[in-house]
């Protein structure tokens, strides 16, 4: 690895030990192996190194599971396969568990600094990207718009059910059966007025 991959895996392994706040860049460089000036050279700030290294690791953690569970059921009717996915989640929430309480406390602080929620828009449009790409594995005969809808509906789920699960890992948060027929009933209603 280089030093810039370096600094991304030492400040992955600070961040999930000491949480966001107190990832210090010192410790992050420590971590690495790398002098404390290879985090302004490679990634300008370290606020800017956590970021990308916790995008990275939700991008790897979050989305490689929820890509694993759409490709699980994609051989059940998709209403099936979308309660399946929302079923297995809180087990991909659960081995993602401190990567996910860190992505919450970086994007408090993103959202209170301008130039970094540019980044986070960023991440959120290439989030919906890649859900989207899943889909269309396991659902080849999507369309693009019907993929990217889908795609974006998964995303924002997976946010609002990721952060509801870090207050009730127990398992007070809506099944995947619950949530499919809460879009069932959607569909049934479409032409009620």
């Amino acid at each position: 690895m280089g030093n810039r991959e370096d600094l991304l895996a030492g400040a992955r392994r600070v961040i999930v030990e000491r949480g966001v706040a107190n990832a210090t860049a010192r410790d992050i460089a420590q971590a690495a192996g790398v002098s404390l000036a290879a985090i302004g050279y490679h990634f300008g700030s370290k606020d800017q190194l956590v970021t990308e290294a916790l995008l990275d690791t939700l991008g790897t953690g979050i989305g490689d599971g929820m890509e694993a569970a759409i490709v699980e059921a994609k051989d059940l009717p998709r209403l099936a396969g979308f309660a399946a996915l929302w079923n297995r989640m809180p087990d991909v929430f659960a081995a993602n568990r401190e990567t996910l309480l860190a992505s919450m406390e970086n994007a408090v602080r993103m959202m209170r600094d301008p130039s970094a929620l540019t980044r986070m828009q960023a991440a959120v449009e290439e989030g919906y990207r890649g859900v989207a790409e899943g889909l269309v594995a396991a659902y080849p005969d999507l369309t693009p718009e019907q993929a990217l809808a889908l795609g974006q509906l998964e995303f924002v789920l997976s946010q609002g059910l990721g952060i509801l699960w870090l207050l009730s890992p127990e398992g007070r948060i809506p099944d995947g059966d619950t949530l499919a027929s809460a879009v069932a009933l959607l569909h049934d209603g479409a032409g009620a007025d």
